[in-house]
């Protein structure tokens, strides 16, 4: 793994968005895997600042979400459709049809990740791939016990992850507890990922990941076995 120590999260944001932004450059047709949450959210402002620019065009990427909740659609203010529209997609020019979030109202969620998985498949698996971390190592929605070799699947999501998001929902019991979610082995198969973590309270984890067993107890742990991650952090590891 290799560490790149930030002061903030405005450091942080705009390195991960240079190695991003390298990427769609760099590919005729870049392959992205993107995720959600408080952490890439500059990212996300400075690529769109990036593309009003004329810097970059998104015109032929496609993107593949990490996971959504079950029960949710994409009008839904506390899913993950809703944010990437709100905080990326509607500020870019990539195509409606090639930005992919998993359905988390599909009749059957387990057809609907077997049609996730071989859509990554056959866009040619993920170029680059941005993570964050759950302060219990998960990665995704994989949870600890987790399988290595998990491909996208359906997630209970456990209590702890269930209260620390419970924060984007008005109400405590409207947080879902069933995910979608890419699968360790989907993750591994990324090119390139960047893995950004912030803030004390995932101290603990982080360390975990990076010094600790590869273990299916710390789902993250696996990383240590990525020939190309970079852990972009401002805490000290």
């Amino acid at each position: 793994m290799k560490v790149i120590k930030v002061k903030d999260n405005e450091t942080m944001s705009v390195k991960a968005a240079e190695m991003l932004s390298a990427t769609v450059k760099r590919l005729a047709k870049p392959v992205l895997g993107l995720a959600t949450g408080s952490t890439p959210k500059r990212m996300y402002e400075l690529l769109i600042e990036q593309y009003k620019t004329g810097d970059i065009t998104f015109a032929e990427a496609i993107s593949f979400n990490l996971d959504e909740y079950v029960g949710l659609g994409p009008n839904h203010i506390g899913s993950y459709q809703y944010y990437m529209n709100e905080n990326f997609f509607n500020g870019i020019n990539i195509k409606k049809e090639n930005a992919h979030i998993p359905n988390g109202l599909a009749t059957c969620l387990q057809t609907e990740c077997d049609i996730y998985e071989q859509q990554i498949t056959e866009a040619g698996k993920l170029d680059f791939l941005v993570l964050g971390i759950g302060e219990n190592g998960h990665i995704g929605f994989n949870e600890p016990g987790t399988a290595f070799d998990s491909r996208t699947h359906v997630v209970e999501l456990t209590p702890s992850t269930r209260e620390v998001n419970a924060r984007f929902f008005e109400r405590t019991e409207d947080m879902p507890k069933e995910a979608l979610t890419m699968g360790l082995a989907t993750i591994m198969d990324a090119k390139e990922i960047i893995l950004l973590v912030q803030g004390e309270r995932k101290a603990p984890i982080l360390k975990e990941v990076i010094h600790g067993p590869i273990t299916e107890d710390v789902p993250a742990s696996i990383l240590q076995q990525h020939p190309n991650i970079t852990v972009i952090t401002d805490l000290d590891v």
